[in-house]
């Protein structure tokens, strides 16, 4: 046992300069003391077999990476649900992060750095895995458990990125999970062979699949690690807040988890594809691969698949989402938890360079008509400047904002517990970077105490950042324990209501305040949804 070896060695170096009966029982206290803190976790049984982990530097985390919770999803289990484990023998090594889903190799581009980005290798199919942070000292702890969906527009990403790192989460008395998923053609991927083979007859939605899946994993299994399974939250941002959406509407979800924090994304405005449209693309697909049949399909290689198919989201399959996500809201069928989200101020995404003032106000009053007036009064172009940041708020608040702002209203007036931050800390940085401010993605780092993986020299933090990273990680950390980001040393944050719109900024001072563009999002929404 590492505690139990590192106990008595430090014991030894004690007696041997200092020969006193104190300092002995000192030893013999640090002994007990690591003993304790490593006994219950050298091994653990999980779904499959035993596996064994590491210990973090301070010797108060337990970490165990690559855990597998479901059967490498290859061969004829390529576009099927998750199958159970393949058990083992012997103690598995869970030591290593296992591969990222099937996607193209990593590049740091706009905004985003190597520690944004997946670890190079391995990719593979094979590459449904889990990770666990665990600061227990015994099994027979209770404590609160999150679990991590990355983003990455549902064609990349994997849960071996730097800055979803555990062990900062995990000091602060949380069991930190994070899980991989399918993506891109391989994870949502519809075709009428497909949906002829399946129990449920439905195709397409195998990433989601893969996170129930996980939290299915978590429900029968955490508590080995003092997890506590009744007690579960789930977290993500962009795409994964967007799956957070989704696995909150999902019938097959249910009973898994409590609570929900959204990062910058959901699905309120342009649903998602039917389970007919899904298929008609998977033909076209299949076309673009020269495959006449499903057995053909899965005997592409799969780099040939990557290469020559495009990518898509989840569909509305009825069966993991039996209707649209707006539709599962309004009849009030989703899964009652808490709520806590929010948005970045400078995550607008800009596809080619900003119109000028005079082609901007052009573009509003064709596509808005007789509401052109109305729309560029919250999203004015009187110079070439003001157009350019207007493009860049409209981009915003279609993608995020307004999506996380209905969120928040509906389970507001549904009585659920809801609170709603803004990032807004321009976040330091050099050369090409400096440009970027609260990028999207930006607060991640911040909100799981993680500071220490950006790359310092491509953005020279300052002491505020570390200010703001305790209150951000701090709140976070009490909302996971209790649905209340509230708590001692921190901030007052309002719950928020449709009438008060009160929400916490997180920036260069941190406060709570009204949200400032309510009225905007309100018009905005109205006018993408009815499109």
């Amino acid at each position: 046992m590492p505690g139990r070896r590192f106990g008595y060695d430090l014991c030894s170096i004690l007696t041997k300069h200092y020969m006193k009966t104190t300092l002995s029982l000192l030893c013999l206290a640090l002994s007990v003391a690591f003993t304790i803190a490593t006994e219950d976790f050298d091994t653990v049984k999980v779904e499959g077999g035993m596996i064994s982990g590491t210990l973090n530097q301070d010797g108060d985390v337990h970490i165990f990476r690559g855990i597998p919770f479901a059967a490498p999803p290859v061969g004829d289990l390529r576009w099927k649900a998750p199958q159970p484990v393949k058990p083992w023998s012997g103690v598995r090594k869970c030591d290593a992060f296992g591969p990222s889903p099937m996607q193209g190799t990593p590049n740091p581009f706009g905004p985003w750095s190597a520690e944004f980005l997946i670890p190079k290798e391995p990719i593979s199919e094979d590459c449904l895995y889990l990770n666990v942070w665990s600061g227990a000292k015994s099994a027979s702890e209770k404590r609160p458990v999150l679990l991590w969906i990355y983003g990455g527009g549902f064609n990349s990403g994997g849960a071996g990125c730097a800055i979803y790192d555990g062990e900062a989460t995990a000091k602060k008395g949380i069991i930190f999970v994070s899980a991989n998923y399918r993506v891109g053609p391989f994870g949502f991927f519809a075709h009428p062979e497909l949906t002829k083979e399946s129990p449920h007859h439905a195709s397409g939605n195998y990433g989601l699949m893969d996170q129930v899946a996980a939290l299915q994993w978590i429900k029968k299994n955490i508590a080995q690690f003092g997890g506590d399974p009744n007690n579960v939250t789930i977290a993500g941002q962009s795409a994964g807040s967007m799956s957070v959406n989704c696995m909150v509407a999902t019938p097959l979800a249910k009973g898994l988890f409590t609570k929900a924090i959204a990062e910058s994304g959901a699905n309120f405005a342009n649903p998602h594809p039917t389970l007919q449209q899904g298929e008609e693309a998977g033909l076209k697909m299949a076309q673009a691969l020269g495959a006449s049949s499903l057995a053909e399909l899965r005997a592409k290689p799969a780099e040939e698949i990557l290469k020559k198919a495009q990518g898509r989201g989840p569909i509305i399959d009825g069966y993991v989402l039996p209707s649209s996500i707006p539709a599962i809201f309004a009849a009030g069928k989703e899964n009652n938890v808490a709520l806590l989200t929010g948005w970045n101020e400078d995550e607008g995404m800009s596809f080619g360079p900003p119109k000028n003032a005079e082609a901007y106000r052009k573009q509003i009053e064709q596509q808005y008509g007789d509401k052109a007036e109305q729309f560029l009064k919250h999203y004015p172009g009187g110079t070439d400047a003001e157009a350019a940041s207007s493009q860049m708020k409209i981009s915003r608040d279609m993608i995020f904002g307004a999506q996380n702002y209905t969120w928040a209203n509906i389970a507001s007036k549904q009585g659920k517990p809801v609170y709603v931050y803004r990032f807004t800390r321009k976040i330091p940085a050099t050369g090409e970077y400096a440009r970027y401010g609260a990028f999207h993605t930006g607060e991640v780092a911040y909100m799981y105490d993680n500071l220490n993986f950006i790359d310092h020299k491509l953005r020279p933090l300052e002491p505020i950042d570390g200010e703001l990273s305790w209150y951000m990680s701090g709140s976070i950390t009490n909302f996971i324990k209790t649905g209340d980001p509230n708590g001692k040393g921190l901030p007052n944050w309002p719950a928020y209501s449709v009438k008060d719109k009160q929400i916490m900024v997180f920036g260069d001072k941190t406060a709570a305040a009204q949200l400032p563009d309510g009225q905007a999002l309100d018009f905005l929404f109205s006018t993408i949804s009815k499109r």
